[in-house]
């Protein structure tokens, strides 16, 4: 279960790159605040605060956007309006599947996301907003 958990803020990690995956994300500053449920877990994890800034070119394409890790890859990618899915499968030392759905609302989104590896399963919420430009 340590492994999972391990994974898991890996991938939390990585995470910010996750949503830029939408025509309606916009360059700039954005907080995201993360939290994550896993089964068996004796005490709930705190949530997680983030700032990152993001540049034109870092929400063009949305496939490179989700990772940059060279052992996952996106297999299914999908936006209807303002929602982004995704599904990804990742290989190494992170292996798993990954699936995602984000909703866009101007300058703040939300996002679900699942990560199944070895029979354990994570669910991330992140909820973020742009909070200006970058410095």
């Amino acid at each position: 279960m340590k492994k999972i958990v391990i994974n898991a803020v890996v991938f939390t990690l990585v995470l910010p790159v996750t949503i830029l995956a939408a025509d309606t994300m916009h360059e700039g500053r954005w907080e995201l605040t993360t939290t994550m449920e896993m089964q068996g877990m004796p005490m709930k994890m705190p949530p997680t605060k983030t700032e990152h800034c993001y540049t034109k070119e870092d929400v063009k394409d949305q496939k490179k956007a989700i990772t940059t890790d060279k052992n996952c890859t996106v297999t299914d990618l999908k936006q209807s309006g303002n929602k982004v899915t995704w599904k990804m499968k990742c290989t190494g030392k992170t292996p798993g599947d990954f699936s995602g759905e984000t909703v866009f609302k101007g300058d703040s989104f939300n996002s679900i996301m699942k990560m199944v590896a070895e029979g354990q399963t994570v669910n991330m919420n992140v909820k973020a907003k742009r909070l200006g430009n970058c410095p």
